[in-house]
Parts: C-alpha cells; sequence; structure tokens
C-alpha cells in the first residue's frame, strides 16, 4: 500500500511538473489578486467569477502579434469566457474610448446604485476598454518607453489611473462618505477592481497605436508593427483581459446578456 501511494504521488508530481512546465511554455500566469477585497456583502457569484478570473493565465510574452487575431491563445481566452459566461445579473458592459471623460465615475455610479439601491450585490461591471482610454491599462514603463503621456493628455503626466487614491485607505464600512472608498474622491482602476469590476483592452487599440507609434518615429528598439504590437500586449497589466477587440467584444457581452453603457 505504501508503495501504491508512492507511485501514486510521484504520477501527481510529475503531472504538476508538465503543466508548469507547459504554463511556463506558454508565458501564462494567473492575474494578481485584487488586495483588499471590496467585494459586497453577499455578492456570492460575483465572488466566484472574480477567483476565477484570479486563477485565469495572462499571457505577457509574445514576441511578435499579428493585426487579426485568429486562435484564442493570442488573447486572454479563459478569463473572457469566464466574463461572457457570468451567471450573476444584473451585468453591464460600458464603451469606454476617452482616457478624460468621466468613464470611471460613470462606473463607480453604476456599481454604488446598484448594490445599495437597488440591492444587487452580484452586479458586474465591465470596462470594453479602447481608444485613448486603453492608455491606463498599460504599465507605467510602457508610458516611459512610449511617451503615452503625450497621447494621453495634460492631464496625465503619468499613469495616474492604476493608483490608488488616499481614499481608498478610508473606512468602507462609511459607504456614504463623501470623501470615502466610494466617493468620487476614489475614481480608480485599481479600487473598481477591487469592488469587482472588470477591465477589459482591446486589439485592434493595440495594433492602431503600434502603427501610430511607428508613424511618429517612437519606437526605440525598432520594432516592426508585430513585435512592437506584442510589446504592447506585453505591457497591458495582467489584473486586465486582452480581447481580440472591443467592439466584438461588446457584440458577445450583449448578446450573453449585458447592458450596453457609454
Amino acid at each position: 500500500m505504501a508503495a501504491s501511494n508512492g507511485r501514486r504521488r510521484a504520477l501527481q508530481g510529475i503531472g504538476l511538473g508538465l503543466a508548469a512546465g507547459a504554463a511556463g511554455v506558454l508565458g501564462a500566469r494567473p492575474a494578481p489578486a485584487a488586495e483588499g477585497s471590496l467585494i459586497p456583502q453577499g455578492a456570492g457569484t460575483l465572488h466566484a467569477l472574480l477567483a476565477q478570473l484570479a486563477k485565469a493565465p495572462r499571457r505577457r510574452d509574445f514576441k511578435t502579434i499579428p493585426m487579426i487575431l485568429n486562435d484564442p491563445a493570442q488573447w486572454d481566452h479563459e478569463a473572457l469566457t469566464a466574463v461572457i459566461g457570468y451567471k450573476g445579473s444584473p451585468k453591464q458592459v460600458w464603451d469606454n474610448t476617452a482616457i478624460a471623460s468621466p468613464w470611471l465615475n460613470l462606473m463607480r455610479n453604476a456599481m454604488n446604485a446598484e448594490v445599495w439601491s437597488f440591492k444587487h450585490p452580484d452586479f458586474l461591471c465591465v470596462s470594453a476598454t479602447h481608444g485613448t482610454a486603453q492608455l491606463a491599462l498599460y504599465d507605467q514603463p510602457a508610458w516611459d518607453k512610449y511617451q503615452l503621456a503625450k497621447l494621453a493628455g495634460d492631464k496625465f503626466p503619468s499613469n495616474t489611473l492604476l493608483a490608488e487614491p488616499a481614499a481608498s485607505r478610508k473606512d468602507p464600512a462609511d459607504y456614504e462618505a463623501a470623501d470615502g472608498v466610494f466617493s468620487p474622491a476614489d475614481n480608480s482602476i485599481a479600487v473598481l477592481q477591487r469592488r469587482g469590476a472588470v477591465f477589459t483592452a482591446c486589439h485592434n487599440a493595440i495594433w492602431e497605436l503600434a502603427e501610430h507609434l511607428l508613424a511618429t518615429n517612437v519606437n526605440p528598439d525598432h520594432l516592426s508593427q508585430e513585435q512592437l504590437a506584442a510589446d504592447l500586449t506585453n505591457h497591458v497589466v495582467p489584473s486586465v483581459i486582452v480581447t481580440p477587440g472591443a467592439v466584438a467584444t461588446l457584440v458577445e457581452l450583449q448578446h450573453a446578456g449585458f447592458t450596453y453603457g457609454k
């Protein structure tokens, strides 16, 4: 019996090793779990989705990427599939295109009213991000390397929308606080993610940004468009879900029962 158990453990170990090796080859890694979760009490379905998304791999080691994605391995397929298949309700997808617009404020307002006014703790709020809004989904090294602040406008000398404002450290039990966690003082991607919001990135916007960078000679590594698009994809923060394209993903989400917000 002991020998049999030993062989079983050995085989399990080999299986785990092979799985880990395969993940390494694909360059996939799980998204980091949101620290200091602000998920509403009673949001069991939403909590389950976020746990699933935290385990879903995000590939960020591309060498080249084509204009049109034709293989699920080229985007965050597993995570996107989980969002499209979300069984909770209600669920809303926002068509966010301008970084200087009130997009985060609108998402925050929708979440506040759904949770506390309409008593829907499992409300899922998704951002279908493209246009200049997508600049907020790249890490600061990409902003520095590709001078993204010039494209974001005067309000954004750096990617401040990924940072957590001082309001994020307020007591979440006081949800009515005018300067608290759920107030306009706390409009940030990181905080909305802690509340359960999901942000997606558009491959088409990545490709078009690569084209723009080439046209304006902002290409320090002298990359081709396929290589530059790959590097930009690799700099999308891992908590975000890369999709084949925002507009097409909007169709898939609406077909799955998501309400459209703009």
